[in-house]
């Protein structure tokens, strides 16, 4: 399931700080990392995973490899705010009366 794995990947802290800036623009790591404080091997790990759930594409210097932006992938951030409108949907509440437990007895 796609917003599954979306929301895995956001859910931690670091990776939805990163999402967040490159909500901003496109970001190299070397700025990840000096505004997160963190080192590049953790900034790789957390990008990975973003890059694997489809929502972060990553593109490498094409004069010096060692160089390497990341970038929101629209069309998944797309999907995700669709999923995420319909899974959220306030019109999905139905009225409902539980079948089980003291509450049914009080309403019968």
């Amino acid at each position: 399931m796609e917003l599954l794995r979306a929301l895995k990947a956001l859910a931690n802290p670091i990776r939805l700080q990163v999402f967040d800036m490159l909500m901003e623009g496109v970001q190299c790591s070397c700025e990840i990392s000096g505004r997160l404080g963190l080192a590049p091997n953790l900034i790789s790990y957390h990008m990975r995973i973003l890059e694997e759930a489809g929502l972060v594409e990553s593109e490498r210097d094409p004069d010096d490899a060692r160089w390497i932006y990341y970038s929101v992938r629209r069309p998944a951030l797309e999907a995700l705010r669709r999923q995420l409108d319909a899974f959220l949907d306030p019109a999905r509440i139905k009225p409902r009366v539980p079948s089980c437990g003291p509450w049914r007895r009080r309403r019968s």
